[in-house]
């Protein structure tokens, strides 16, 4: 446990460091980010995922401090008990596992990027309903992000901890999940429709002190010694609450490729921080996807039903590499569709 805690902490710290970096040295006023800066911030955390793949491959028995036949068959009995070794020696079944975790985080990754780019929709919707000035887009979703790692923090591990010991809610998950994609098929609007008469906003203008306007990229003050909340706060609190909703569709998921909570936790993270960078790459265009919802629908479908029948996949050898290329082809296949059959413009 003391090399999971230490290798975790380091993790913490420098996704933190990065992120503050960009916060108080680059982007330490607020201005309207363009293309090319969301571009290059893309192609740094899309870089440092990837890189995490390799090190996951190539040191991921360092995390649970695997050094020894036994250690290893307990990881494995408690994080993958559906993988099945090929290979003999204690050297070979470490690099299948390095594999398997490796791939697992892959996919992880996948899943929720692919759910990341729907979630840009609502947080667009937050933004545009609240008349947010655009060079205060980036402070806000800085915060969003911060407040998003610790809820997946806490919702990843509470459900690792619950799926260890009542295995039969991978069950319950999945059926949600299968729910979840029928619904978001038939919704047209997430919930979010008209943002500022949505209930969570009126609980804060019942339970705080808010200002009628904007006051720079504050969110809240003090004046004649009373702490006065803007709207901005209240923004921010309405992104937050739209990643706790997607949080329900998205963790579940990556529990279908993987039940080490550090694993699932990785690949949430990385995605999440890209989040902000993809957003102002593509909220300009979100809305040309218009085949990402099916996409997003089929995705939650998959992974509810490999949920569900995950006992009956592994008995009948389902590889982890497999929900990889099914991941990556609807994603793709999503794009492709969206670029060959655009919708068509209001005359």
């Amino acid at each position: 446990m003391t090399t999971e805690i230490l290798l975790f902490s380091g993790f913490i710290i420098f996704i933190l460091g990065v992120l503050f970096i960009d916060l108080l040295l680059i982007g330490r006023n607020s201005h309207v980010v363009h293309p090319r800066e969301a571009l290059a911030w893309t192609a740094v955390w899309v870089t440092l995922a990837m890189g995490f793949y390799f090190l996951l491959l190539n040191f991921g028995h360092m995390l649970h401090g695997i050094d020894s036949p036994a250690r290893l068959a307990e990881v494995v009995k408690l994080y993958s008990p559906e993988l099945i070794f090929r290979t003999e020696g204690f050297e070979n079944m470490l690099r299948e596992y390095r594999q398997h975790m490796a791939i697992n985080y892959l996919s992880g990754y996948f899943i929720e990027e692919t759910l990341s780019i729907d979630n840009i929709f609502v947080i667009l919707m937050v933004l545009q309903g609240f008349g947010v000035e655009l060079k205060n887009y980036k402070t806000v979703l800085f915060w969003g992000i911060l407040g998003a790692i610790v809820l997946r923090f806490i919702f990843i591990f509470a459900g690792a901890a619950l799926v260890h010991q009542f295995e039969w809610l991978l069950v319950v998950f999945g059926v949600f999940l299968i729910y979840q994609s029928i619904h978001i098929l038939v919704s047209s609007d997430h919930g979010i429709k008209d943002p500022q008469h949505h209930p969570v906003v009126k609980y804060l203008q019942r339970h705080i002190r808010l200002l009628p306007h904007y006051v720079d990229s504050k969110f809240w003050l003090r004046q004649e010694g009373k702490l006065f909340f803007t709207p901005l706060f209240v923004v921010l609190v309405m992104i937050e609450f739209t990643d706790l909703i997607f949080a329900f569709d998205s963790i579940p998921a990556i529990f279908a490729v993987s039940r080490d909570p550090f694993i699932v936790f990785f690949s949430n993270i990385f995605a999440i921080i890209g989040l902000r960078s993809l957003f102002f790459l593509l909220a300009g265009m979100v809305d040309k996807f218009r085949f990402l919802k099916p996409g997003v629908s089929a995705l939650l479908a998959f992974v509810g039903f490999k949920l569900v029948l995950h006992s009956w996949l592994d008995q009948i050898g389902f590889k982890s590499w497999y929900s990889l290329v099914i991941i990556g082809s609807v994603l793709l296949l999503s794009v492709i569709l969206s670029i060959l059959f655009p919708k068509k413009e209001k005359a």
